[in-house]
């Protein structure tokens, strides 16, 4: 480990909680490739970087606190039960959830803090739709996973008379007293758009901004679009209604 994230850790440890602006939460189930480099880049934009693991079968435990982070284990149910243990165990005034995977850029950070530390608004989601992407694959996979999340977004702006492009990407700020009063209950893939619906029903001023999401740097995607691709349409129901 490198003198400068050394001295990261220790900072942190020793910093008022009121001090911590920035929690990083980076989601991780075996990604040991990649949330090395992902903590490690998260570290200069963010006062704490949490690494929140999925009960990993490999080294990524190892590998995210070598590369300087603190790292929590969730329940083992999922992503949105990853969601509600990093939101809980982060000391910071805003939360910065982003994957393990490579595919969000952590210097886009700040960026996705500032509206929120300014007072300006209460959640930010980085929009791929806005910002473009490099994950974009002619196959049937990828076609229902767009489709599929366009139709939420639309759904959303419609039923709450807002703008909202990309309601599924895990790449998101949000104030930390706010999005432990929402009462998330998802534990998987859907706590992206529950959290979002929930946001806009308590009138939380959401935003988005530009950022581009690039290939996956190693692993698997861990969402099977067909077997769970009804969950986002149970979800969007429950919460419409």
């Amino acid at each position: 480990m490198s003198i400068l994230l050394i001295l990261s850790k220790i900072m942190v440890n020793f910093m008022p909680e009121s001090e911590i602006k920035i929690s990083a939460v980076i989601l991780a189930k075996d990604e040991e490739e990649t949330v090395g480099r992902v903590v490690e880049n998260a570290l200069p934009h963010a006062d704490e970087v949490l690494v929140v693991d999925g009960h990993s079968r490999d080294r990524t435990r190892e590998e995210a606190e070598s590369a300087g982070a603190r790292v929590v284990s969730d329940n083992g149910k999922g992503k949105g039960d990853g969601y509600r243990t990093g939101i809980s165990q982060a000391q910071g005034r805003v939360v910065v959830l982003l994957d393990a995977d490579g595919s969000h850029d952590p210097a886009d950070i700040p960026r996705l803090a500032a509206p929120i530390l300014e007072d300006k608004l209460d959640m930010v989601i980085a929009s791929r739709w806005r910002g473009g992407s490099d994950d974009v694959h002619p196959n049937l996979t990828h076609f229902i996973r767009d489709l599929g999340g366009n139709i939420l977004a639309l759904a959303i702006s419609y039923r709450f008379k807002t703008e909202v492009t990309d309601c599924l990407n895990g790449f998101r700020a949000i104030r930390r007293d706010a999005a432990l009063s929402l009462g998330l209950e998802a534990d998987d893939f859907d706590i992206e758009h529950e959290m979002v619906m929930k946001a806009l029903k308590r009138g939380l001023r959401l935003g988005e901004v530009a950022s581009h999401e690039y290939a996956r740097a190693g692993g698997e995607s861990k969402l099977p679009t067909f077997t769970k691709a009804h969950k986002f349409f149970i979800r969007l129901f429950r919460e419409w209604f």
